[in-house]
């Protein structure tokens, strides 16, 4: 009786077809989120084969009998086919407007965004976008764009055509690029819409003769680990997050198939945090006072320095240190310890197993984990606990 039990169990079990790419860092880092969300709660029976972003949909799923599809839908060829199926479905790629599906991704805005602060951090007044002719990427743009907007109202652009593959035109595309980079002002932080493209950049900026990270730092998207280390110098990415985003979108699919009416906006997930390599490790800061000022912070920020110390180890008076710091980078030094102190603080809440009162004592706000948190909640919208169960 129990072994007829158990194989009703199997049978009633969700069967959910997965049509991600595992070429991308991105798709699979969806995939392990999906997967995570399994194994903490119902279990399903999961149909997946490994493919590229290009590729059609699998001609498997056109005879599929199963209860839900999480996809990422590159065409409304393949939306059409899939809508055909009369399933619950989940979009992860959001590259085609007004589908009949519920949308879970990124929020490109706020990836742009984190992207801006970083370079503005390390001194930046002048930028420059490197993208690609797709809805997302022009996004990305338009966040940064007003992310940086005080600082300079037009940020030039340079777009790549959605098809640009092909020998020929890579090199033609890259010569025209490598042109771009050259009339840039310099020094540029310059966003890069994806780890993808980011290579090709910076090959770009070797044929311009321009110096990454000196000349011109780079911070592109997606923290494809492997492709970041392979450019050379290694790519500074924005961890946007795609593993919450296979996470989410399982838990929306199971209330859809629990007969939950979908959400009528997409749901948008916030970015983690820059990843810093080489092509962004650099302060774009004249004054040579407040460039050691900014590294003294950087380094010594969790041992709570006062202000005063850090004027006197750069030889100004503490008025004149906030002055000049905030008409150079519009912030003053107390934000900026604080800044990296919330740095620190997170970077050991999601690498450590410390306690909630070892990470604040430890990062710079004395062991007192209710003001780590209260700190957290105002500048990240999130709580310790938040932070350190998202990385997980």
């Amino acid at each position: 009786m129990k072994r007829n039990k158990l194989s009703a169990t199997a049978r009633h079990r969700p069967h959910v077809a997965l049509i991600i790419e595992t070429s991308l860092g991105s798709g699979r880092d969806i995939l392990r989120g999906v997967a995570r969300y399994v194994r903490e709660h119902e279990p399903w029976s999961l149909y997946h084969e490994p493919h590229g972003l290009e590729e059609s949909i699998p001609h498997w799923i056109r005879r599929w009998k199963g209860d839900g599809i999480i996809a990422r839908i590159q065409t409304r060829r393949m939306a059409k086919e899939l809508a055909a199926s009369g399933i619950p479905v989940v979009d992860v790629l959001g590259v085609i407007p007004d589908l009949p599906f519920p949308l879970v991704h990124v929020d490109n805005r706020a990836i742009a965004r984190i992207a801006a602060e970083h370079l503005l951090e390390r001194g930046f007044r002048r930028f420059g976008y490197f993208g690609i002719d797709e809805n997302w990427s022009d996004q990305r743009y338009a966040g940064f764009c007003a992310a940086v907007e005080r600082m300079q109202r037009e940020v030039p652009i340079y777009q790549l055509p959605r098809d640009s593959s092909g020998q020929r035109s890579w090199e033609r595309s890259e010569n025209k690029l490598a042109r771009w980079i050259t009339a840039l002002p310099k020094p540029a932080g310059v966003m890069v819409c994806s780890d993808q493209r980011g290579q090709q950049f910076l090959e770009a900026c070797r044929r311009a003769q321009v110096s990454v990270p000196d000349e011109i730092a780079v911070v592109s998207v997606d923290d494809d680990e492997p492709l970041c280390e392979v450019c050379l110098p290694p790519l500074s990415s924005v961890e946007p997050g795609h593993a919450s985003v296979g996470y989410e979108a399982a838990a929306l699919l199971d209330s859809l198939l629990k007969g939950v009416a979908p959400p009528k906006n997409p749901v948008l997930l916030k970015p983690n945090e820059v990843v810093t390599r080489l092509s962004s490790d650099v302060l774009a800061v004249a004054d040579p006072a407040i460039r050691a000022a900014l590294r003294l912070i950087r380094e010594q920020a969790h041992l709570r320095v006062p202000v005063e110390s850090i004027a006197r180890e750069v030889g100004l008076s503490r008025s004149v240190l906030q002055r000049r710091f905030r008409a150079l980078l519009n912030r003053s030094v107390h934000q900026e310890l604080v800044s990296a102190r919330i740095k620190y603080a997170r970077e050991l809440l999601t690498k450590t197993d410390l306690t909630l009162m070892a990470v604040a004592e430890r990062s710079g706000f004395g062991p007192y984990q209710e003001y780590l948190g209260a700190v957290l909640k105002k500048h990240i919208g999130k709580t310790p606990g938040q932070v350190r169960a998202e990385s997980r």
